[in-house]
């Protein structure tokens, strides 16, 4: 919000400059944690409700539509999901990625990585993970558990091509999770992939893979205020991709 709009400066007054010492007003006194969290609880705020009996009987349609309710409720980066896999000593690993497609007739998610990175060699040591989305705004989980199963690279190659430039340049920059000097190593390395991009279009990054993860478990939670969380779990019992669905309502 603007100045002017919050009422803290008239139109064209300048703020002034604190002086040496002096905290940003955003800024909170120093409190010890649990307070700072205390003062702010979740989901203390009006969310939807969600009708576990009129779910539909299969989890991906489920899970189109609540995307489809994320987006036009203005959820930021609603597709980012966060990835959970196990390295090989057995210890869980995770990051955010952004997810690229959903097969809802077969219940798969789909999403790219670096064949080489640390989550690349995991899915190839044990192809399965799990993903999580959450959308605060709705106060809405889904968590997915599966299989992972990696497309062939035609496949990579064409998806990497609906990438932004900036995203196709960082694929190609490459050495991801691996140690920098400094961020002008960084930078002329993007300068170099850049210039690359630029002569050959269609270069697509060595070990660009595109990976599906085959739902065994998918469950929708839908928040409360007053902690009377709804959840639902679907559970696969056919096959992948021509999956049947049994349905669970949970405890809180």
């Amino acid at each position: 919000m603007a100045a002017e709009e919050a009422g803290l400066n008239g139109p064209g007054e300048a703020r002034p400059e604190p002086g040496p010492g002096a905290r940003s007003e955003a800024a909170p006194a120093a409190r010890s944690v649990p307070e700072l969290l205390l003062g702010r609880p979740p989901m203390a705020r009006p969310l939807p409700s969600f009708d576990a009996e009129a779910a539909p009987g299969e989890p991906g349609p489920l899970f189109v539509d609540w995307l489809a309710t994320a987006l036009v409720a203005g959820v930021l980066d609603p597709q980012v999901a966060t990835l959970s896999t196990v390295d090989a000593d057995g210890m869980p690993d995770a990051r955010v990625l952004v997810l690229r497609d959903v097969d809802a007739a077969g219940t798969g998610w789909v999403f790219s990585a670096a064949a080489d990175s640390p989550k690349g060699r995991q899915l190839a040591d044990h192809p399965a993970a799990a993903l999580t989305l959450y959308w605060p705004q709705l106060g809405r989980q889904v968590r997915v558990r599966g299989t992972v199963e990696r497309a062939a690279d035609q496949v990579a190659g064409a998806e990497f091509a609906t990438r932004s430039p900036a995203a196709r340049v960082g694929a190609l920059v490459g050495r991801q999770s691996e140690p920098l000097g400094s961020l002008a190593e960084y930078d002329d390395a993007v300068a170099v992939a850049r210039r690359r991009l630029e002569a050959t279009p269609d270069a697509v990054a060595a070990g660009h893979a595109v990976y599906t993860l085959w739902a065994n478990e998918v469950e929708f939670w839908q928040g409360d205020a007053d902690r009377r969380h709804v959840r639902l779990r679907f559970t696969r019992t056919g096959p992948v991709r021509a999956p049947e669905w049994s349905r669970t309502l949970l405890w809180p």
